[in-house]
């Protein structure tokens, strides 16, 4: 199974396009592929599955990918043709981003964390998850 807790499914037209793309855009490195309907792509950990669909199923979701350098991210992928939907920002919760469209209208924000910023500081509001797990 690949790694991470977490694997999201991404149909896409054309697996191998998909792969491809985006392995030298986003700097993915596959890690196995079933036929021609399905592969698991691997990053710093985690995992995303491209699955086989005659269409995308474009919404309101989008993939938040936590990355050492945003600015070098940033780079490879504008220069592989990402869509930029922003380029990089410093946020005042502690992040560095940029939001690129894939080839197939997929959303992408890849994160690179700054500082360590009290979530009070900006607004929010940190809750023990670990106490509320069954």
């Amino acid at each position: 199974m690949s790694p991470g807790v977490f694997i999201p499914v991404l149909p896409y037209p054309e697996v191998a396009a998909a792969v491809k793309w985006l392995c030298e855009t986003f700097g993915f490195t596959e890690r196995l592929r079933i036929g021609d309907h399905r592969a698991q792509l691997i990053f710093g950990g985690a995992s995303v599955v491209v699955g086989a669909s005659p269409q995308p199923i474009i919404g309101g979701q989008s993939i938040m990918v936590r990355v050492p350098d945003v600015d070098r991210h940033f780079e490879r992928a504008r220069q592989h043709g990402a869509k930029i939907l922003r380029p990089p920002q410093d946020f005042p919760y502690g992040e560095r981003q940029y939001t690129v469209e894939d080839f197939a209208g997929y959303r992408w924000t890849f994160s690179q964390s700054i500082a360590d910023v009290d979530p009070k500081d900006w607004g929010g509001v940190l809750v023990n998850v670990a106490e509320k797990e069954p």
